[in-house]
């Protein structure tokens, strides 16, 4: 699968996603993909303060990216 193509299927992970954190009042953005391996995502709104974002992070978003891409090794909230 070529880097578009990850780039692509993480992207449909995300909008899968998005309609969960925004009726929380969140959101969140893909920032980039590193080595087709590691996804930085980054959360907004609402979800950029929850506390249980982090658990969000690795069985909501993580799982769901890796349903769409498979070699995604990884997943992580960075702040800008």
């Amino acid at each position: 699968m070529s880097s578009n193509e990850i780039r692509k299927n993480v992207e449909k992970a995300l909008d899968e996603i998005r309609p969960f954190l925004e009726n929380d009042g969140g959101n969140i953005n893909l920032i980039g993909i590193e080595n087709d391996q590691v996804v930085k995502v980054q959360f907004t709104g609402a979800c950029s303060s929850c506390t249980v974002n982090q658990m969000t992070l690795k069985s909501g978003v993580e799982m769901t990216i890796k349903k769409y891409a498979p070699q995604i090794q990884s997943v992580i909230n960075v702040d800008e």
